[in-house]
């Protein structure tokens, strides 16, 4: 018998399209390792040692030079929609002080009639010595209406005409999870919003949908640069309407990799339990769970414990996963209440329900998340990109606990990686040198007892975050039968080299797409 009629999957037929002279790693325990790969429509139909008995007439070959070949990466947790505006919007990342973020919005009020909003994005105010505030952008910009996004996403600053063309002034009342700053004594909003970003979005015009159209093509190239072949858009704001958006965008080939979404809670509460059934088993853009959001603000927890365990009992009744934004103890506690609440009730040994970012986890909470079986799905990429900033700004005690990847994998958490983009970085092998180096591009090291194995970092990417999507099936690992969804790096990634290895190719279901457009991917 032929060695590689071991690996061929019969079922698919005979292959159309053969990778040789690769080192494959698979992730596969019953073969971890090959050297050609055959692949049929949008499926691997072999794996071997020897391509010969697979080449045959008619076969398209492709010889990867000696590349390694690994499954496609899996973002589980990005921000497509709004990562795609921030790459058409103006960047105010790079100000070092307040004056530069005005000379900044001063050369667009130049550029733009009188009247007309200004977006833009990307302040950091550890750079910036605090948040602007609309008296800071009052200065160069009293006759526009002026929003700027803070890096995070999470916080935005407006000036005085763009806070009265939206409807926010003394007299306004906190929305549901949002926080308006304000002056203390007179109580004047200082043009700082928390939480707001879509009351304010639905209040600013709509962008031209080729404007659109252009953010999303861009950041479908940088998708496929940096080798990401699935993702899950967490956008809390996402609709039906969203989704039809996405479907729209991967149809019309803006976006290559594959995509799955979860609904906003408002989104979920709104459709019935048919509809919900029926969406998740939409196989264009699969329905990834419901996002929800855990955060404390004006001194209480919203939503509040009765209320956070109503909504996972219901996304919980409809099989769905509930994707739970906890990124503080106080948060994290709150979402495992909620799912031990629920799993009294109603129990489900797989339930794969979620908490986003964990970002500071002690040991006695990372087993409470274990013996929950929930997963946590983190974001290694923000120590590569924050080191310096975490170690001036989070308290000391909390500094041995701050994404601990480590700590997690010790109490037998399921985890996954994924950037958070447009809020850190998007290029996973950067994450994965990060969760192994546990140092920042800017040499700093961050809880380096919190470092994981290079076999470990790659799952995040991979098979954990298959899993989280609910997706292992047929991603995250490289066998007959499973999605043809790889990448070929120059080299094998090793965390200790200076230089990560090159991106050369990307594969999603057997189209292949060379980078041209790798540089920095976000």
């Amino acid at each position: 018998m032929n060695p590689a009629s071991l690996d061929h999957d019969p079922g698919h037929g005979a292959p159309t399209l053969l990778f040789t002279n690769a080192e494959i790693v698979t992730l596969d325990p019953a073969r971890p390792r090959a050297r050609s790969l055959a692949v049929r429509g949008e499926h691997i139909v072999a794996l071997s040692a020897d391509p010969r008995p697979h080449a045959q007439p008619g076969v398209r070959q492709i010889d990867c030079g000696g590349a390694t070949l690994l499954p496609g990466f899996i973002d589980a947790h990005l921000h497509l929609s709004g990562w795609a505006r921030t790459l058409t919007e103006p960047d105010f990342g790079a100000a070092a002080t307040l004056e530069q973020l005005q000379q900044a919005l001063q050369a667009l009020v130049e550029a733009r009639p009188v009247g007309t909003w200004i977006t833009a994005r990307g302040y950091d105010e550890h750079r910036l010595g605090r948040h602007p505030t609309r008296q800071d952008l009052d200065a160069v910009a009293p006759a526009h209406p002026v929003s700027v996004l803070h890096r995070s996403g999470h916080a935005q600053v407006l000036n005085t005409l763009a806070l009265r063309r939206v409807g926010i002034a003394a007299c306004s009342g906190d929305i549901e999870a949002g926080l308006i700053d304000r002056e203390p004594h007179s109580g004047e909003p200082t043009g700082l919003l928390f939480g707001m970003h879509r009351y304010v979005a639905a209040r600013i015009p709509r962008r031209d949908g080729t404007a659109v159209d252009a953010g999303i093509a861009r950041a479908g190239r940088k998708l496929l640069a940096c080798g990401i072949t699935s993702l899950l858009d967490t956008s809390p704001a996402n609709d039906l309407a969203r989704l039809e958006a996405l479907r729209r965008w991967r149809h019309d080939g803006l976006v290559h990799t594959r995509i799955a979404a979860v609904l906003g809670w408002d989104a979920f509460a709104a459709i019935d339990a048919s509809h919900g059934a029926a969406l998740a088993a939409d196989p264009t853009i699969r329905l990834g769970g419901v996002k929800l959001t855990i955060q404390e603000l004006t001194g209480r927890q919203h939503p509040d414990d009765d209320e956070l365990a109503r909504r996972v009992a219901r996304i919980h009744a409809c099989g769905l996963q509930a994707i739970m934004h906890a990124v503080d103890p106080p948060a994290i506690e709150a979402a495992c209440r909620a799912v031990e609440r629920v799993l009294a009730r109603a129990p489900r040994p797989d339930h794969r329900h979620r908490i986003e970012h964990a970002a500071v986890c002690p040991p006695p909470l990372a087993r409470r998340i274990a013996a929950t079986g929930i997963i946590v799905v983190t974001q290694p990429g923000f120590v590569d990109a924050h080191a310096r900033r975490y170690l001036a700004t989070v308290a000391a005690q909390d500094q041995p606990d701050l994404y601990p990847l480590a700590t997690l994998h010790a109490a037998g958490v399921r985890v996954a990686g994924s950037s958070d983009v447009p809020a850190g970085p998007l290029a996973p092998l950067r994450a994965m040198r990060a969760a192994v180096t546990r140092r920042g591009q800017d040499g700093s090291t961050v809880a380096p007892r919190q470092a994981i194995t290079p076999a470990q970092a790659l799952s995040l990417y991979t098979t954990g975050a298959a899993h989280a999507l609910r997706v292992e099936q047929d991603r995250g690992r490289l066998s007959p039968g499973r999605l043809a969804d790889f990448i070929g790096l120059s080299e094998p990634p090793d965390p200790a080299a200076a230089e990560l290895p090159e991106i050369r190719f990307t594969v999603v279901g057997g189209r292949v797409f060379d980078n041209d457009d790798r540089g920095p991917a976000a």
